[in-house]
């Protein structure tokens, strides 16, 4: 028996029995349905997904034109008022909605010479474009390329590879002792490549007659006061006498501790060949390593006194010989400390590594004095220091004048009272 069917207007509210769903979808086949469902879509999404079948090579735009050229433009928003997509939309042959969207992933193949229209705004570097470093503090040398500035022209912190290098361009070094924080800010702010915290602390600041009874516990403090005040140069700490004389692992001991309790960078010992396994220890554990040849101060009672050394053909051919030594065993410097001009130039052109003079003549690489020396903090000082200023008469007449204001009732004044 045939069954009759019920027609039902759109919006009658009528429908046959067992009917369900919305009155615009009752009494329809699926796939007019669907037909309908696509019918509704905005004009130029439903003619975007059909083109994007139908060709690689065609992008949606507001008309659905086909691009002139290879890179795609991103065409408007295709959402509508009262549309349930969502707003944001990319007509692109990939579209990725933004992470938190409420729209979907959608990908299609692309061709490998087009780029979606997320890149096209990307700069990147053209075929041939430079390289080289623009920081305003590493500017071009002509001679050695780009970065390789004076190392006065840099406010980086100086490293072991900047003393190897200014040797390569024959700039000098420059080196001064310092032994706590405002020495230390001052000399780094003047531009001191090198600051020595060196154990001639014992006799100028903690007035023994020699550096000898000078510790490393002594030491630690004042290395750690000069490595936070000074940004820029590199921070040397001495090994005193007795901290590495056993061999290479007390070496390597005090080594850690002044690069882990102290900061500091490089350390400095007093030998040559005899010193080598200790050199190389530190280096493979990479602590670099400052030799120090000539006249050793820790040595001072088998020198007999403060002399001059490496005078005559065999003592030049032996200190030499420590410096070729040193250089091999991995040190990245070498002061030379009262040696005559012509040897200290002999060793400074046969060695790779830098040599910095302290009574050595002007044929070195770098030159180190002791700040008091420098300064003119005292009376007295070596043959080789120059005083540049007079920094111990200056502080004297301070003193006085701040002695007498007291004494006589004028400081404080006013000007340096507190009122209520």
């Amino acid at each position: 028996m045939r069954r009759s069917r019920t027609s039902t207007s759109p919006g009658s509210g009528r429908c046959r029995a067992g009917a369900t769903g919305p009155p615009s979808t009752r009494g329809r086949s699926p796939r007019s349905r669907r037909a309908r469902s696509r019918s509704r879509r905005p004009r130029s999404c439903a003619r975007a997904r059909s083109t994007r079948t139908r060709s690689r090579r065609t992008t949606c735009s507001t008309r659905c034109s086909t691009p002139t050229s290879r890179t795609p433009r991103a065409a408007p928003s295709c959402s509508r008022a009262g549309s349930t997509l969502p707003s944001w939309t990319r007509c692109s042959r990939s579209s990725t909605a933004p992470s938190g969207s409420a729209g979907s992933t959608r990908s299609v193949p692309r061709s490998p010479r087009s780029r979606s229209a997320a890149t096209v705004g990307c700069r990147s570097r053209r075929v041939g474009a430079s390289r080289e470093p623009t920081h305003p503090h590493t500017p071009r040398d002509p001679e050695h390329g780009p970065g390789a500035a004076p190392m006065t022209d840099t406010t980086k912190r100086v490293r072991v590879h900047h003393l190897r290098e200014a040797k390569q361009r024959g700039e000098k070094l420059t080196m001064l002792t310092a032994y706590d924080a405002p020495t230390a800010r001052i000399f780094d702010e003047a531009g001191i490549d090198m600051l020595l915290v060196g154990d001639s602390i014992g006799n100028t600041m903690l007035g023994h007659a020699t550096t000898i009874p000078v510790t490393v516990d002594e030491l630690i403090p004042a290395v750690r006061a000069v490595s936070r005040s000074a940004h820029r140069a590199l921070v040397v700490a001495d090994f005193p006498f007795g901290s590495y004389e056993t061999g290479p692992a007390q070496a390597l001991a005090t080594g850690v501790r002044f690069l882990k309790e102290a900061g500091a960078h490089a350390v400095k010992l007093e030998g040559g060949r005899r010193i080598a396994a200790q050199v190389r220890a530190l280096t493979d554990a990479g602590i670099p390593v400052v030799g120090h040849l000539g006249f050793t101060p820790q040595s001072e009672n088998t020198l007999g006194g403060k002399r001059v050394q490496g005078r005559g053909t065999q003592a030049a051919e032996a200190l030499s010989a420590d410096a070729l030594a040193l250089q091999e065993a991995g040190a990245v410097a070498v002061v030379l400390e009262m040696v005559p001009s012509d040897v200290a130039a002999r060793i400074t052109e046969i060695l790779r590594i830098p040599t910095i003079g302290i009574g050595a003549g002007s044929d070195v690489d770098g030159q180190v004095l002791v700040w008091l020396d420098m300064a003119g903090m005292g009376d007295w000082s070596p043959k080789f220091a120059k005083q540049y200023a007079q920094i111990g008469r200056i502080l004297g007449e301070a003193a006085r004048a701040y002695a007498d204001d007291v004494r006589a009732g004028t400081f404080p004044d006013a000007e340096h009272s507190f009122l209520t």
